[in-house]
């Protein structure tokens, strides 16, 4: 199958997909890190929705859409940040182009979204716990014509991936980078939620 991976500079779901036999290509608008720039394409990736695709897996910005980010969006109680708003709201636009691409098999990922932007419902929540990672990091996705997920090793977690506010110090309970690489971090698809998806959704080469 011919499979774009949208937003993703790690590559990590993309050389999966490639292990099975796909056409599979990263693409974002920074170089990649998985060592593969012949699969990576450095580009916006709205133009490229207007092709035809197999299947599309996306991880689209989810920074100023998340709920983690609920307390700079209301700074004050009942004070809306309409600059961070309107950031959010041009997200969920990025988001619905995924959404709504003319695509028979599409699958996006997303953490959990500011109920005040009024996302679409998701079809399923997954934890890295569930994939062999022993952490707590709540990820939403959405699904069209795509199995949900199925666990592959349920693990207990000994702690957030990224604990909030003064958490982050105590860097024995967490498995994110350092404090200053968290955004960056976060936004990379564990290794074994990667495989399950290529494994579970692509299966093998189907062109």
């Amino acid at each position: 199958m011919k499979i774009l991976v949208a937003c993703e500079e790690s590559q990590a779901v993309t050389i999966e997909l490639r292990k099975l036999g796909h056409e599979a290509y990263s693409c974002d608008t920074e170089p990649c890190s998985g060592g593969h720039p012949e699969w990576h394409l450095q580009q916006d990736v709205t133009p490229l929705l207007e092709q035809k695709w197999d299947m599309i897996i996306a991880f689209p910005p989810c920074t100023y859409l998340s709920n983690a980010g609920a307390c700079r969006l209301y700074p004050t109680k009942g004070n809306l940040d309409i600059d961070r708003y309107n950031k959010g709201v041009a997200g969920k636009e990025f988001f619905l182009k995924f959404y709504n691409a003319k695509c028979e098999k599409i699958a996006i990922e997303n953490p959990v979204s500011s109920t005040v932007f009024e996302m679409p419902k998701h079809t399923q929540e997954i934890q890295p716990y569930m994939f062999g990672h022993p952490y707590t990091k709540k990820t939403r996705l959405w699904l069209k014509r795509l199995p949900n997920l199925i666990p592959t090793d349920l693990i207990n977690p000994i702690g957030p991936y990224v604990p909030a506010g003064t958490g982050r110090k105590d860097r024995t309970k967490y498995g994110s980078a350092k404090r200053g690489e968290d955004a960056k971090n976060r936004s990379k698809t564990f290794p074994g939620i990667a495989k399950a998806m290529a494994m579970q959704w692509a299966g093998g080469c189907n062109d």
